[in-house]
Protein backbone atom coordinates (compact mmCIF):
# COMPACT_ATOMS: atom_id res chain seq x y z
CA UNK A 1 0.00 0.00 0.00
CA UNK A 2 1.24 3.15 -0.90
CA UNK A 3 2.23 6.00 1.77
CA UNK A 4 -1.05 8.40 0.98
CA UNK A 5 -3.13 5.38 0.64
CA UNK A 6 -1.80 3.76 3.99
CA UNK A 7 -1.89 7.33 5.73
CA UNK A 8 -5.44 7.74 4.01
CA UNK A 9 -6.42 4.51 5.46
CA UNK A 10 -5.11 5.24 8.98
CA UNK A 11 -7.09 8.59 9.15
CA UNK A 12 -10.36 6.72 7.95
CA UNK A 13 -10.12 3.69 10.68
CA UNK A 14 -8.99 6.37 13.46
CA UNK A 15 -12.30 8.49 12.59
CA UNK A 16 -14.59 4.99 12.67
CA UNK A 17 -12.91 4.60 15.98
CA UNK A 18 -14.16 8.18 17.41
CA UNK A 19 -17.59 8.08 16.02
CA UNK A 20 -17.74 5.08 17.60
CA UNK A 21 -17.05 5.69 21.26
CA UNK A 22 -19.73 9.01 20.22
CA UNK A 23 -22.81 6.74 19.21
CA UNK A 24 -21.84 4.67 22.58
CA UNK A 25 -21.27 2.05 20.82
CA UNK A 26 -17.79 1.11 22.85
CA UNK A 27 -17.14 -1.09 25.68
CA UNK A 28 -14.59 0.39 28.06
CA UNK A 29 -10.98 -0.16 26.36
CA UNK A 30 -12.17 -3.95 24.82
CA UNK A 31 -13.32 -4.18 20.80
CA UNK A 32 -11.27 -4.37 18.13
CA UNK A 33 -11.21 -2.80 14.39
CA UNK A 34 -9.06 -3.96 12.11
CA UNK A 35 -8.13 -3.59 8.46
CA UNK A 36 -5.80 -5.19 5.86
CA UNK A 37 -2.95 -3.50 4.07
CA UNK A 38 -1.85 -6.25 1.70
CA UNK A 39 -3.85 -8.34 -1.07
CA UNK A 40 -4.05 -11.60 1.10
CA UNK A 41 -5.12 -9.89 4.20
CA UNK A 42 -2.04 -10.68 6.02
CA UNK A 43 -1.02 -7.39 7.19
CA UNK A 44 -3.53 -5.16 9.19
CA UNK A 45 -4.30 -2.34 10.67
CA UNK A 46 -5.70 -2.83 14.82
CA UNK A 47 -6.23 -0.58 17.56
CA UNK A 48 -3.61 -0.38 20.53
CA UNK A 49 -3.77 -2.02 23.63
CA UNK A 50 -6.04 -0.69 26.62
CA UNK A 51 -6.60 2.58 24.12
CA UNK A 52 -9.95 3.87 24.55
CA UNK A 53 -11.81 4.81 21.24
CA UNK A 54 -12.59 7.82 22.25
CA UNK A 55 -8.48 9.26 21.65
CA UNK A 56 -7.10 6.95 19.15
CA UNK A 57 -5.02 8.35 16.30
CA UNK A 58 -4.02 7.61 13.18
CA UNK A 59 -0.22 7.14 13.90
CA UNK A 60 -1.63 5.19 16.96
CA UNK A 61 -2.95 2.26 14.89
CA UNK A 62 -0.74 -0.88 15.27
CA UNK A 63 0.55 -2.56 12.00
CA UNK A 64 0.86 -6.61 12.63
CA UNK A 65 1.10 -9.75 10.67
CA UNK A 66 -1.61 -12.19 11.10
CA UNK A 67 1.26 -14.98 10.25
CA UNK A 68 3.94 -13.79 12.52
CA UNK A 69 4.09 -16.01 15.99
CA UNK A 70 6.26 -13.60 17.48
CA UNK A 71 3.37 -10.88 17.17
CA UNK A 72 2.34 -10.98 21.19
CA UNK A 73 5.94 -10.83 22.33
CA UNK A 74 6.52 -7.06 20.98
CA UNK A 75 6.18 -4.37 23.57
CA UNK A 76 3.48 -2.74 21.80
CA UNK A 77 1.12 -6.11 21.05
CA UNK A 78 -2.49 -5.90 21.06
CA UNK A 79 -4.84 -7.27 23.12
CA UNK A 80 -4.97 -11.39 23.16
CA UNK A 81 -8.05 -11.49 21.78
CA UNK A 82 -8.28 -9.07 19.13
CA UNK A 83 -5.14 -10.93 18.10
CA UNK A 84 -6.68 -14.11 18.46
CA UNK A 85 -10.24 -13.01 16.87
CA UNK A 86 -8.71 -10.88 14.22
CA UNK A 87 -5.77 -12.50 12.85
CA UNK A 88 -7.73 -15.44 12.60
CA UNK A 89 -10.54 -13.73 10.43
CA UNK A 90 -7.42 -12.19 8.40
CA UNK A 91 -5.84 -15.49 7.70
CA UNK A 92 -8.85 -17.39 6.64
CA UNK A 93 -10.91 -14.52 5.14
CA UNK A 94 -9.00 -12.37 2.95
CA UNK A 95 -12.80 -10.87 1.69
CA UNK A 96 -13.06 -9.53 5.05
CA UNK A 97 -11.23 -6.96 4.28
CA UNK A 98 -12.18 -4.63 7.45
CA UNK A 99 -13.38 -6.25 10.77
CA UNK A 100 -15.32 -4.58 13.37
CA UNK A 101 -16.36 -5.62 16.38
CA UNK A 102 -18.08 -4.57 19.42
CA UNK A 103 -20.81 -5.02 22.17
CA UNK A 104 -22.78 -2.41 21.54
CA UNK A 105 -26.17 -2.48 23.39
CA UNK A 106 -28.99 -3.66 21.06
CA UNK A 107 -26.94 -5.88 19.41
CA UNK A 108 -25.55 -7.69 22.28
CA UNK A 109 -29.25 -8.00 23.76
CA UNK A 110 -29.97 -10.15 20.48
CA UNK A 111 -26.97 -11.90 20.69
CA UNK A 112 -28.47 -12.75 24.19
CA UNK A 113 -31.75 -14.25 23.02
CA UNK A 114 -32.42 -17.63 22.48
CA UNK A 115 -33.50 -17.36 18.76
CA UNK A 116 -30.61 -14.60 17.92
CA UNK A 117 -32.33 -14.05 14.12
CA UNK A 118 -32.64 -10.53 13.01
CA UNK A 119 -35.67 -11.16 10.86
CA UNK A 120 -36.83 -8.78 8.41
CA UNK A 121 -39.56 -5.82 9.66
CA UNK A 122 -38.18 -3.10 8.02
CA UNK A 123 -36.03 -1.74 5.99
CA UNK A 124 -32.99 -1.29 7.62
CA UNK A 125 -33.57 -5.00 9.19
CA UNK A 126 -33.61 -6.21 5.51
CA UNK A 127 -30.48 -5.03 4.84
CA UNK A 128 -28.85 -8.36 6.38
CA UNK A 129 -31.36 -10.47 5.35
CA UNK A 130 -29.27 -13.93 4.49
CA UNK A 131 -26.26 -11.63 5.26
CA UNK A 132 -26.07 -12.79 8.65
CA UNK A 133 -25.08 -15.90 10.89
CA UNK A 134 -25.40 -16.79 14.09
CA UNK A 135 -22.77 -18.14 16.49
CA UNK A 136 -24.30 -20.38 18.66
CA UNK A 137 -21.27 -22.07 20.17
CA UNK A 138 -19.84 -19.73 22.35
CA UNK A 139 -16.54 -21.05 23.66
CA UNK A 140 -15.04 -18.21 26.35
CA UNK A 141 -13.04 -15.72 25.00
CA UNK A 142 -12.02 -14.67 21.88
CA UNK A 143 -8.56 -16.21 22.22
CA UNK A 144 -6.74 -18.24 19.37
CA UNK A 145 -8.45 -21.26 19.24
CA UNK A 146 -11.63 -19.42 19.74
CA UNK A 147 -10.82 -16.81 17.41
CA UNK A 148 -10.48 -19.74 14.62
CA UNK A 149 -13.90 -21.55 15.36
CA UNK A 150 -15.58 -18.19 14.57
CA UNK A 151 -13.58 -17.45 11.54
CA UNK A 152 -14.62 -20.16 10.44
CA UNK A 153 -18.54 -19.25 9.98
CA UNK A 154 -17.46 -16.19 7.69
CA UNK A 155 -16.10 -18.40 5.07
CA UNK A 156 -19.00 -17.54 2.60
CA UNK A 157 -18.40 -14.03 1.41
CA UNK A 158 -21.81 -12.76 1.40
CA UNK A 159 -22.17 -13.69 5.31
CA UNK A 160 -21.08 -10.24 6.11
CA UNK A 161 -22.38 -9.68 9.80
CA UNK A 162 -22.44 -12.56 12.89
CA UNK A 163 -24.15 -12.48 15.72
CA UNK A 164 -22.14 -13.59 18.32
CA UNK A 165 -24.46 -15.24 20.37
CA UNK A 166 -23.32 -14.19 24.06
CA UNK A 167 -20.82 -11.68 22.99
CA UNK A 168 -22.29 -9.04 20.68
CA UNK A 169 -21.48 -8.89 16.94
CA UNK A 170 -19.01 -8.58 14.12
CA UNK A 171 -19.48 -7.32 10.95
CA UNK A 172 -16.80 -7.19 7.86
CA UNK A 173 -16.63 -5.25 4.44
CA UNK A 174 -14.13 -4.14 1.48
CA UNK A 175 -13.51 -0.78 3.30
CA UNK A 176 -13.62 1.23 6.61
CA UNK A 177 -16.68 3.10 5.30
CA UNK A 178 -18.75 -0.08 3.81
CA UNK A 179 -17.91 -1.84 6.82
CA UNK A 180 -18.74 1.32 9.79
CA UNK A 181 -21.93 1.87 7.65
CA UNK A 182 -22.96 -1.68 8.33
CA UNK A 183 -22.13 -1.63 12.00
CA UNK A 184 -24.05 1.51 12.37
CA UNK A 185 -27.08 -0.15 10.45
CA UNK A 186 -27.21 -3.43 12.48
CA UNK A 187 -27.12 -1.77 15.77
CA UNK A 188 -29.88 0.30 14.64
CA UNK A 189 -31.90 -2.33 12.67
CA UNK A 190 -31.40 -4.51 16.66
CA UNK A 191 -32.45 -1.32 18.35
CA UNK A 192 -35.73 -1.35 16.00
CA UNK A 193 -36.68 -5.27 16.37
CA UNK A 194 -35.45 -5.32 20.34
CA UNK A 195 -38.15 -1.82 20.47
CA UNK A 196 -40.96 -4.19 18.63
CA UNK A 197 -40.77 -7.01 20.55
CA UNK A 198 -41.38 -5.18 23.47
CA UNK A 199 -44.41 -4.00 22.09
CA UNK A 200 -45.36 -7.51 22.57
CA UNK A 201 -47.88 -7.12 19.27
CA UNK A 202 -47.43 -9.40 16.00
CA UNK A 203 -44.52 -8.41 13.99
CA UNK A 204 -44.70 -7.61 10.37
CA UNK A 205 -42.29 -9.32 9.07
CA UNK A 206 -41.06 -8.85 5.06
CA UNK A 207 -41.66 -11.70 2.37
CA UNK A 208 -38.17 -13.84 1.74
CA UNK A 209 -38.82 -11.90 -1.81
CA UNK A 210 -39.39 -8.96 -0.86
CA UNK A 211 -36.47 -9.07 1.80
CA UNK A 212 -33.96 -10.12 -0.48
CA UNK A 213 -34.55 -7.53 -3.09
CA UNK A 214 -34.11 -4.68 -0.43
CA UNK A 215 -31.16 -5.95 0.69
CA UNK A 216 -29.28 -6.73 -3.01
CA UNK A 217 -30.62 -3.13 -3.72
CA UNK A 218 -28.72 -1.60 -0.48
CA UNK A 219 -25.86 -3.27 -1.97
CA UNK A 220 -26.12 -1.01 -5.22
CA UNK A 221 -26.90 1.84 -3.35
CA UNK A 222 -24.56 4.17 -4.94
CA UNK A 223 -21.73 5.68 -2.57
CA UNK A 224 -23.72 5.58 0.56
CA UNK A 225 -21.10 4.17 3.00
CA UNK A 226 -18.74 6.16 1.02
CA UNK A 227 -20.98 9.91 1.71
CA UNK A 228 -21.75 8.95 5.36
CA UNK A 229 -17.69 8.07 6.22
CA UNK A 230 -17.00 11.38 4.70
CA UNK A 231 -19.44 13.28 6.20
CA UNK A 232 -18.47 11.81 9.40
CA UNK A 233 -14.65 12.66 8.92
CA UNK A 234 -16.10 15.95 7.84
CA UNK A 235 -17.68 16.81 11.28
CA UNK A 236 -14.49 15.62 12.89
CA UNK A 237 -12.24 17.88 10.70
CA UNK A 238 -14.40 20.96 11.44
CA UNK A 239 -14.52 20.18 15.39
CA UNK A 240 -10.41 20.20 15.05
CA UNK A 241 -10.42 16.57 16.53
CA UNK A 242 -6.81 15.13 16.39
CA UNK A 243 -7.70 11.36 14.95
CA UNK A 244 -5.84 12.29 11.83
CA UNK A 245 -2.27 13.35 13.55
Amino acid sequence: MRDNALSEARSTLAAAFRWTARLNMHESVANHFSLALDADGRRFLINPNGRHFSRIRARDLLEIDADDPATMQRPDAPDPTAWGLHGAIHRACPHARCVMHVHSIHATVLASLADSRLPPIDQNCAMFFNRHVVDEGYGGMAFEEEGARCAALLADPKITTMVMGNHGVLVTGQSVAETFNRLYYFERAAETYIRALQTGRPLRILPDAIAEKTACEWEAYPAFAENHMRELITILRDEDSDFED
